[in-house]
């Protein structure tokens, strides 16, 4: 171990290497959070873009699952579309289980009235991450599946403000 006249005679024979002063460590802190407070909020809306994505795909994943449901049993005759006891048994209408709901994280999902449906009501959200209305018996055959959330979307209307998850 060196004695700290060692330790002194070697700092000095480097040349005359100096530490940081006080004001070069400020200047550095100040730069990191000039930076930090650039990055933070486009962080932050980085994960409203992605529960977006995550939304639309989950929603196109389910839909596409009854869509192919309903020309399956079209062609042999059956239902048009899936019961909800179908929809949600993995294999029958998706080959795996429904999506999370990124809003909440829940897969359940719960069979609302067709009033319900038409308004996107959100009934439950803690419960039930998604809705789902069917009625084979009406001319036509009618479905409805969608989110059971009123989370802000980064999805566009048309008048240009954003919409709401339970009306994708």
């Amino acid at each position: 171990m060196m004695s700290r006249a060692s330790w002194m005679a070697w700092c000095r024979s480097r040349g005359g290497a100096r530490a940081f002063t006080l004001l070069e460590v400020m200047i550095v802190v100040v730069i990191i959070g000039i930076l930090a407070a650039v990055v933070v909020p486009q962080m932050a809306s980085a994960s409203g873009h992605a529960k977006s994505a995550a939304v639309q795909a989950g929603l196109a994943a389910v839909r596409s699952g009854i869509a192919a449901h309903r020309t399956r049993m079209i062609i042999s005759g059956g239902d048009p579309f899936p019961s909800i006891k179908h929809l949600v048994t993995p294999g029958e209408v998706m080959h795996e289980e429904i999506p999370a709901n990124p809003y909440s994280n829940l897969r359940t999902v719960q069979e609302v009235s067709a009033s319900a449906a038409s308004e996107r009501q959100v009934i439950d959200p803690l419960t039930y991450g998604w809705n789902y209305y069917v009625d084979n018996s009406s001319d036509p055959p009618a479905a409805v599946f969608y989110c059971n959330s009123t989370e802000v979307t980064e999805v566009r209307d048309g008048s240009g403000g954003l919409r709401t998850a339970n009306q994708l």
